[in-house]
């Protein structure tokens, strides 16, 4: 068993960590991060929240706390959509797809179908240069 001393220093370093991975996201905070805000700010639709993995799990959360606070949120699993589940989508609605990697075949797949039905989509991505960061 880890000493009370190991067990604060763990939780200080973790929240270290934590602070400073925050504090990097600052510099990324730019004129689309603007428009994504207003853009769901002066929706009449709702946000479809949706991702693959790892992100889809942090969707579920976010739709949670969206929904808690006044914003009306769907979580929509991008494999699912693009098996059917893209009827959820309404035509004033937003669609925002969380993706680390931006390229996997899911989001690939998913990209076109909500294009043809003309939502807008806003994508929080780790990787600017793929397909959902170039989009």
């Amino acid at each position: 068993m880890l000493t009370d001393k190991e067990i604060l220093n763990s939780a200080i370093q973790t929240l270290t960590i934590e602070v400073e991975s925050l504090k990097g996201l600052i510099p990324l905070l730019n004129g689309d991060f603007i428009k994504s805000v207003k853009a769901v700010y002066n929706s009449k639709g709702r946000l479809i929240i949706g991702g693959i993995g790892k992100s889809a799990n942090v969707a579920h959360k976010i739709v949670a706390t969206l929904n808690s606070t006044g914003t009306p949120a769907v979580f929509m699993h991008a494999a699912d959509a693009i098996h059917g589940d893209l009827g959820i989508v309404l035509e004033e609605d937003i669609v925002m797809i969380l993706s680390n990697s931006g390229n996997s075949p899911e989001i690939r797949s998913l990209l076109p179908f909500i294009q043809s039905r003309g939502n807008r989509v806003i994508g929080v991505v780790g990787n600017l240069k793929s397909d959902l960061g170039t989009w």
